[in-house]
């Protein structure tokens, strides 16, 4: 088990991330996701991560019909504030104060709860000051809605100023072997306020497993690192994964995630598992033990500075606090 920040609950090392059961990676078996979810349960995972806008609701009602009679014991944590339209279109984001009671509303309703652990902007308002939202956040833990407040993907002054208004728990940040800039200065501040990491994006989306776009509905064919040339370069990355791996004698997404687990004890990597094979796969991360030598190694051979394309489209780039 880790701790989640010097004040936050004890979890299970590893989260369920659960944004592709809701078509963001292309179509999702239901009836699969409800049982990967129960599954992970049934094998101590305790921190369940979604947010109100994946599937314009639809993964909430998912995970409420999935731990229906198994809440208790359970952390929910709901990331909040991106808008869309009844096309899926982005629409932008709002994080006021009176959004934020109306979002919690809503996810309240749709998890099937009276309460989320931890509730989180998705992404910095450039519009509404962090203050305020945070602020409007620790009214509704007071108010018992909300047990404790994260972030995601905010750079160090904009944490820091959340953690002055109300304690963080958590950063939710893109971190893996070849998405590397959280460690230069993210990290850092985080150890020194005592706030924990919550790691997405550990297997890079599937690229560093060579994973398939799907045909139709796959937010990846937006984003550079899997578009043309990109792709292509960026599949001598995963041929070196897979080659490391083969000698460990383990699945190069075991060895991906290894990685992240050993690099620091304050991080809990979200792994997006949709299929119960693909849980049990993750999972078994947790057998690896990785040397000094061994994680050196892997990051040579890997450099992160050599990844073609950035993580999201230019725009969504330019708007990200964290990348700043």
């Amino acid at each position: 088990m880790r701790a989640l920040g010097r004040n936050g609950p004890t979890v299970f090392p590893l989260a369920l991330g659960c944004m592709g059961m809701s078509g963001l990676y292309g179509p999702a078996d239901e009836s699969e996701s409800i049982a990967t979810i129960q599954a992970a349960i049934d094998r101590g995972v305790n921190l369940i991560d979604t947010g109100d806008f994946y599937g314009m609701g639809h993964n909430e009602m998912l995970i409420g019909r999935a731990l229906e009679g198994r809440r208790d014991g359970l952390l929910l944590s709901v990331k909040f504030g991106a808008l869309r339209g009844p096309d899926g279109n982005w629409l932008g984001f709002d994080a006021r104060p009176a959004a934020v009671k109306n979002f919690l509303a809503h996810s309240l309703t749709r998890l099937r709860t009276d309460r989320v652990d931890i509730y989180r902007p998705a992404r910095l308002d450039g519009n509404v000051p962090i203050e305020e939202t945070v602020g409007a956040i620790s009214g509704l833990v007071k108010a018992g809605y909300v047990g404790a407040i994260g972030l995601s993907e905010v750079g160090v002054e904009t944490i820091r100023r959340a953690n002055a208004v109300h304690p963080i728990v958590d950063l939710q940040v893109e971190y893996s072997l070849i998405s590397r800039s959280p460690e230069a200065r993210i990290f850092p501040a985080l150890h020194d306020l005592g706030i924990g990491v919550t790691a997405y994006g550990v297997l890079s989306r599937g690229l560093l497993t060579g994973s398939p776009l799907a045909a139709k509905g796959d937010l990846r064919t937006h984003m550079p690192r899997f578009v043309g040339e990109n792709l292509a370069r960026n599949r001598k990355l995963i041929d070196t994964l897979n080659r490391l791996a083969a000698e460990r004698g383990v699945a190069p997404a075991q060895l991906a995630i290894a990685w992240v687990l050993a690099k620091d004890s304050m991080i809990v990597p979200v792994i997006g598992a949709r299929t119960r094979r693909q849980l049990e796969e993750s999972l078994a991360a947790l057998e690896i033990q990785l040397t000094n030598a061994e994680i050196a190694r892997l990051e040579e051979a890997i450099p992160a500075p050599e990844v073609a394309g950035s993580r999201y489209a230019e725009a969504q780039m330019r708007a990200l606090d964290s990348e700043r």
